[in-house]
């Protein structure tokens, strides 16, 4: 295990990184110009209008989000044989995308105007007509040469046609033992069925499986998704309460939102897709993918219309944020800053006691716990437990004084109570990569060590400081 602490995680390289995406293109573009008064006409305000750009949107635009990151893309779509669809092209081929952009005929590509004074959107004007499913064989004709050398397919369904049947594409890329990341609009997921990941928002998340009115309903409705289409993961965006990752056989991981200040989400779920794809192309695990995902989507939303991150901004994120404050915590709120150091590459080292009387002793071992990971987390034995182990008069120290003494060494980052005579309900749900404990006990014999290990931790019992215990130290204070 690592000996330094709490260090900064490394991006990935994401030149590595080729990512295929399919689905719904857009075309979007800004007006821009002051506004100083109301219409005589309508109670309207006048804009007038003196700059203007264009912007890839939908699918194009998580292409655009990993070309930004140094990632090689191709993108799969269709457009219509007018002007929006060539600057579409000029747009994606501008930034290193490349681009399979098929025109249909009859079908024109779909643009949203907005318009913007003062940093603000006054109105949105969209063009496009009704949706219709496009011809299948009009993508996959063309995918099996674009799969060849990739990493991800990312399927980005607006529903506006061009991933009305999404099963021949997962199948595909399946088959060549490709992960797939969906990006879904539609109401009834089962169309993605098979597919690896997916990453709604809550609102899409609760019209897809019902109402959820607390975490524990996102848990036990978005596990019993997994099964039943055959997922390996879901990723749920749920605005300033973070992203929770949810996979088979392995604890919820809760992210929680990093954005200093929302100013427009216009295209985030586009960003986060996009991180999620390069990371994991670029051979980072789920974990990882979805802390930088969390990353860039803090970074995001603190942007004007649909914007991208580039690698810079997420490296000048990474090295000034602390996500996982120390000191006295819940064990929600553990689970989560233990996810979190986690996805960073932090290493886990935990420990359990009463912790009554504070010693030299505690100190060293604490000390020795610390060196041999990055993060340490400290259970402590509630009022009544420490009662039932230690009897009548104990403890000396309420619950709150000795959390509070734990906290405050620098070796120690989170400090936890529990209830139970043993930890081993909560070191189960934490898995620390590392469980310790001091004395003379053999490794089979601490709590929680069947579960550790069966995660693929290590047990481990390091010396404690003679003469120095926290029984002596009471009957040397009874003596006196």
């Amino acid at each position: 295990m690592p000996a330094c602490r709490h260090p900064t995680l490394p991006l990935p390289d994401f030149a590595t990184a080729r990512v295929v995406i399919v689905g719904d293109i857009m075309l979007d573009r800004y007006w821009h110009g002051a506004t100083s008064r109301i219409s005589p006409e309508a109670p309207v305000p006048i804009v007038r209008v003196d700059d203007s750009e264009d912007r890839v949107g939908g699918a194009g635009n998580v292409a655009m989000n990993i070309a930004a990151l140094g990632g090689r893309t191709a993108l799969l779509a269709c457009v219509g044989a007018d002007e929006a669809g060539r600057r579409l092209r000029e747009l994606l081929r501008g930034h290193g995308c490349e681009a399979v952009l098929e025109e249909v005929e009859g079908h024109a590509t779909i643009t949203k105007l907005r318009v913007v004074s003062q940093h603000q959107q006054l109105i949105r004007l969209d063009f496009e007509q009704q949706p219709a499913a496009l011809p299948a064989t009009l993508l996959s004709a063309r995918l099996d040469r674009l799969l060849a050398d990739a990493g991800v397919l990312v399927l980005s369904d607006y529903a506006k046609g061009a991933l009305a049947d999404p099963q021949p594409l997962i199948r595909a890329a399946r088959d060549r033992g490709i992960p797939v990341l969906v990006d879904p609009k539609r109401p009834d997921f089962a169309a993605y069925r098979g597919a690896t990941l997916l990453t709604p928002n809550l609102q899409e998340f609760t019209h897809a499986v019902g109402e959820c009115p607390d975490q524990a309903a996102i848990e036990q409705r978005g596990r019993g998704l997994l099964a039943a289409l055959e997922l390996e993961a879901l990723l749920i965006t749920r605005g300033e309460d973070g992203m929770t990752l949810l996979r088979r056989d392995a604890p919820a991981l809760h992210l929680p939102t990093h954005a200093r200040e929302v100013f427009d989400v216009t295209g985030a779920g586009d960003t986060v897709v996009a991180l999620l794809a390069a990371a994991l192309a670029a051979g980072e695990d789920l974990e990882q993918a979805a802390y930088l995902a969390n990353t860039g989507a803090g970074i995001v939303v603190g942007k004007l219309g649909t914007a991208t991150v580039a690698r810079a901004e997420l490296e000048r994120e990474l090295s000034v944020r602390d996500p996982s404050p120390r000191g006295v915590v819940g064990e929600a709120a553990l689970l989560v800053r233990v996810g979190s150091a986690r996805a960073q590459g932090e290493s886990i080292v935990m420990t359990n006691g009463c912790f009554d009387i504070l010693h030299p002793g505690h100190v060293d071992y604490l000390e020795q716990a610390a060196a041999l990971g990055d993060r340490l987390v400290v259970a402590v034995n509630d009022d009544a437990s420490v009662a039932r182990l230690k009897g009548d008069g104990r403890p000396i120290n309420p619950l709150a004084h000795r959390m509070a003494v734990l906290a405050g060494l620098r070796s120690v980052d989170w400090v936890v109570a529990f209830a139970e005579d043993t930890p081993e309900r909560l070191i189960c749900a934490v898995r620390p990569d590392l469980l310790v404990k001091g004395g003379d006990y053999r490794p089979d014999q601490i709590a929680g060590a069947g579960c550790v290990r069966q995660a693929g931790g290590e047990v481990r019992v390091v010396p404690l400081l003679e003469q120095h215990s926290t029984t002596g130290i009471i009957r040397k204070l009874r003596g006196a």
